[in-house]
């Protein structure tokens, strides 16, 4: 019996819920596999023949209920919906990125102790100290 912990369960944060959200999850493309068997109007088909759930105009699944941001295929939703953990930290980046506190990506600044390089160089000025 294994009783090394699990680091993906591990990473999940109890302290994030569905109730708070906006499912944002809801706006990830999901691919559908064999196994899943959701309603006919709800497919999406590529020219390749890939199945995914159809996204309304608005970019959320097509079917979330737009005035709950509820499922309204719950009990027959994909696999990959089935999977994607509350908390864990694909749903933590997702939430991050959607309400706009992803610190990526990070600003670049340059900074070069040689003024006379910097002012060489075309388009660039030396930054001046305070």
């Amino acid at each position: 019996m294994n009783n090394s912990p699990d680091p993906y369960a591990e990473s999940v944060d109890p302290s994030v819920h569905c109730d708070d959200c906006e499912a944002v999850c809801c706006r990830l493309t999901v691919v559908l596999m064999p196994d899943d068997h959701v309603p006919e109007w709800l497919i999406d088909r590529t020219t390749h023949g890939m199945e995914t759930l159809a996204k309304g105009e608005d970019g959320w699944c097509a079917a979330v209920d737009p005035n709950t941001f509820r499922c309204t295929i719950y009990e027959q939703r994909p696999a990959i919906c089935r999977k994607f953990t509350m908390g864990s930290p694909g749903c933590r980046e997702e939430r991050a990125h959607w309400f706009g506190t992803t610190p990526f990506p990070t600003p670049i600044v340059l900074t070069c102790n040689d003024a006379d390089a910097v002012t060489e160089a075309p388009g660039l000025k030396p930054a001046t100290r305070g």
